[in-house]
């Protein structure tokens, strides 16, 4: 192996450094983890660049669509890009390594979690900054409220998944002592309750509400399948059978029960004769959890001919590379998306004329996406900075705890409500504030900085 100084005369600029830091890295490191999680965003972004559907109408007026509507045979496509499970999955693994190499430090649980919650919220605060002040703007200039609601909320869309993610992770020496303690059985009994809860959704409407505490019995238990492989979960001929298992499980759910085929949330798509949501994500159902089998499963039946690649020098740079950038290509892909689009659109609908799903829109979907690709360096280059922590001190562990709570509640508002209502345009402040809010109380953010400088403390 060359020495780190060695790869970074090999190039220039970030494949250099990546070389360097590929170099670096001890042969002990699960490399397979670092390009699930490349591999997960790249389905995440791919799929959300397809699925947004904006044309210029018959009447010249803008609209967009969702695929998934206009095209119901698309739906197949969620069970390869819905790839949630392989996120939670990826971050027991990683979640239960770093807490054990904090315990063996004398880290605290204060400082650990900390640092885990600015790099995941504190980039995520500029990007609900940028469209706070961006819908704000657009309103005064008379920009229509449902175009701005449909932009914001498609761009925020990726700060549920973190709200979810970093509940989990704020319990993570609990889940991994239950998980030392009872093994399998921790991954059983949150599963057993998501299926209860299911039971309750489809014939208890009043229980509805109380049913979206499957966002934690579902993710709960697929990550702590993560800690499983941490522990020594192998690959094989065996994974594979239950990858094949989860599979046709998932299969028997959507076509035998009263789940819809599609593993996102289709708009309009409700409970016969009621107005209530029907999705296999809101709240999560059993399918997800039968999709994380089969995913895992079959992934790690994959687990050695994929470390055999990356123990290559420049497979694995690559991947150093984009887990380099891959929080901010996560939380901007979809601004990316939405702005050239809204560009499109200014131009005279340049490139929308195609209604979506026809064959002229598949014809030209790649083009766009193209576009998206190129533009998405930019965006890195501008807010990749942003995923640094400020190295502060800690604060106690029940802000923390407490800040988390308010942040995500208002992340979660905001992923689904978008930063104003459609129709009178009011912006939507309390999901807004809640998050930086939250994160000044877990004692970083802008407010926490600006609270440190008018105090005179180091920020």
């Amino acid at each position: 192996m060359t020495s780190p100084g060695t790869s970074a005369s090999s190039g220039s600029g970030a494949w250099a450094r990546a070389l360097a830091l590929a170099d670096a890295t001890p042969d002990t490191r699960n490399r397979y983890v670092d390009l699930l999680r490349a591999i997960a965003i790249s389905a995440v972004v791919i799929g959300h660049w397809t699925m947004a559907a904006p044309y210029i109408g018959a009447d010249g007026r803008a609209a967009i669509e969702h695929l998934l509507v206009v095209s119901p045979p698309t739906r197949m496509l969620t069970w390869l890009f819905q790839v949630m499970p392989v996120f939670f999955f990826v971050g027991g693994f990683s979640n239960g390594t770093s807490w054990r190499s904090a315990l063996g430090k004398g880290q605290s649980y204060a400082d650990w979690f900390s640092s885990r919650l600015q790099r995941l919220l504190a980039p995520t605060l500029v990007l609900l900054g940028f469209w706070a002040f961006a819908g704000f703007v657009a309103l005064r200039f008379d920009v229509p409220a449902e175009m701005v609601y449909t932009g914001s909320q498609i761009a925020l869309i990726p700060t549920w998944f973190l709200a979810v993610y970093v509940l989990v992770c704020m319990g993570v020496p609990w889940t991994l002592a239950a998980w030392e303690r009872f093994g399998l059985a921790s991954v059983v009994v949150p599963l057993v309750l998501a299926g209860v809860m299911d039971v309750l959704f489809f014939t208890v409407p009043a229980a509805r509400p109380a049913t979206w505490i499957n966002y934690l019995f579902i993710w709960l238990a697929v990550h702590q399948l993560g800690y499983a492989w941490r522990d020594g979960l192998k690959g094989g001929g065996r994974s594979l059978i239950w990858g094949l298992a989860g599979l046709g499980a998932l299969g028997a759910m959507v076509t035998l029960g009263p789940y819809p085929i599609s593993l996102v949330g289709v708009p309009g798509q409700t409970l016969p004769g009621t107005e209530e949501i029907l999705s296999n994500t809101r709240p999560p159902k059993l399918p997800l959890a039968s999709l994380a089998i089969a995913q895992i499963g079959l992934l790690l039946s994959l687990q050695g001919p994929a470390n055999r690649l990356l123990s290559r020098r420049k497979p694995w740079a690559a991947t150093v590379l984009a887990n380099g950038m891959i929080m901010t290509v996560f939380l901007w892909h979809s601004t990316a998306m939405m702005l050239l689009f809204g560009l499109a659109i200014q131009l005279g609908g340049i490139g929308l004329e195609p209604f979506p799903g026809s064959g002229a829109w598949w014809a030209v979907r790649p083009v766009w996406i193209l576009l998206f690709a190129l533009v998405m360096p930019l965006f890195v280059a501008v807010f990749r900075r942003f995923e640094r922590t400020t190295g502060r001190a800690s604060p106690p562990a029940w802000r923390l705890i407490i800040g988390c709570f308010g942040g995500c509640v208002g992340l979660a508002f905001a992923a689904i409500g978008g930063v104003n209502d459609p129709v009178t345009g009011q912006m939507n402040w309390v999901a807004i504030a809640a998050p930086f809010i939250g994160c000044w109380f877990a004692g970083f953010g802008p407010l926490a900085t600006l609270t440190h400088r008018i105090s005179g403390r180091p920020a």
